[in-house]
């Protein structure tokens, strides 16, 4: 792999000493990478006056791989989610998002290993029929589900948990309300799973699974669900092993690949140096094992639970009071 060309977007905020410290941990692990920088969100509004450029979406279309640390996208004014463009722009239609309980982070769970995988493109933020009536009286929006896009997402998800030796993928669904959109979603994830008789299949409502995995979250391996539902059950993933901090993402698509933390721009303590870099570090962790990379994947993740389960140097969200640098070094040192 070492002449694989990662696409880099630091991002905003804490977004560059984030994805700095990454960095380092994927050079000392001994990546051998080469880096193309390019701009997104504010920072390249204020340099290009555009939030996404065409040098941007070349990069990421010519790399194939993107590491990527939080973007702004301003309030408002028009603009259009940056992270639902590229998801679009390469039909991301996978987003994963795994959490797993470090010890040492004052999460309220221990033992939690979750994989949720939402279909990324369709659903309710498929944007269509977004409509507010003249008197503002009224406001309209539809959800799109195809059994193509459902089929994808579910193969995706069975394909995973048979790589990743996993028992059990539960589908999440609301298809006893939504019995067009969500039926269809069901019953296609239903057909799919049919074809992996070595795989535990389990349909589950989502306020039930909302439910399930604050009672029990430890029944839980891979989840797999349409945007919206996808879309908050990851966030509560998240809660149950410490918060967005130690959260990554993946939009996976055909041949593409974004790995990003999940987490925002944080600009009320930017340049501060006191974010904690983990949920970049762990979206490069996947980004080795996209790759196939499993072994330098396995050390970075060894020496990002030795630091914080020893609670040397961690930032603040993590009990310590020390910054971004000094989280970095203790990692360094490990490797």
């Amino acid at each position: 792999m070492s002449n694989q060309t990662i696409t880099v977007i630091k991002g905003d905020g804490i977004g560059p000493s984030i994805v700095e410290a990454a960095i380092q941990v994927l050079d000392k692990v001994g990546c051998n990478f080469t880096y193309e920088y390019v701009d997104a969100g504010l920072t390249a509004l204020e340099k290009t006056g555009e939030l996404l450029p065409q040098a941007t979406i070349d990069a990421i279309a010519r790399n194939k791989i993107t590491l990527k640390g939080p973007l702004t996208t301003p309030v408002g004014d028009g603009f259009t989610s940056i992270n639902v463009t590229l998801r679009k722009q390469f039909s991301l239609y996978s987003n994963v998002r795994p959490v797993i309980s470090f010890k040492g982070t004052k999460a309220r769970y221990e033992n939690i290993d979750i994989i949720t995988i939402r279909e990324n493109t369709e659903g309710m933020y498929s944007g269509h029929g977004q409509v507010v009536s003249a008197d503002g009286m009224v406001a309209e929006a539809s959800s799109v589900i195809t059994r193509d896009g459902a089929e994808r997402i579910a193969v995706f998800a069975f394909e995973t948990a048979r790589r990743e030796k996993r028992k059990k993928v539960t589908i999440v669904h609301k298809a006893n309300i939504l019995k067009s959109t969500s039926g269809l979603f069901l019953k296609t994830a239903r057909e799919v799973a049919s074809r992996y008789p070595d795989i535990e299949s389990q349909e589950m409502i989502v306020d039930n699974t909302c439910m399930q995995l604050v009672m029990n979250p430890q029944q839980f391996d891979v989840i797999v669900t349409t945007n919206l539902f996808g879309d908050i059950i990851s966030d509560l993933c998240a809660g149950l092993v410490g918060g967005l901090g130690m959260a990554p993402g993946a939009n996976i698509g055909t041949d593409c690949a974004i790995f990003e933390a999940v987490h925002g721009s944080a600009p009320d303590i930017a340049g501060k140096n006191l974010a904690n870099p983990s949920s970049v570090i762990l979206a490069s962790i996947q980004m080795l094992d996209y790759l196939g990379e499993h072994e330098k994947s396995l050390k970075i993740r060894t020496a990002l639970a030795d630091v914080i389960a020893t609670g040397d140097r961690t930032t603040r969200d993590l009990g310590g009071n020390y910054g971004t640098t000094d989280f970095t070094a203790a990692m360094l040192e490990r490797l």
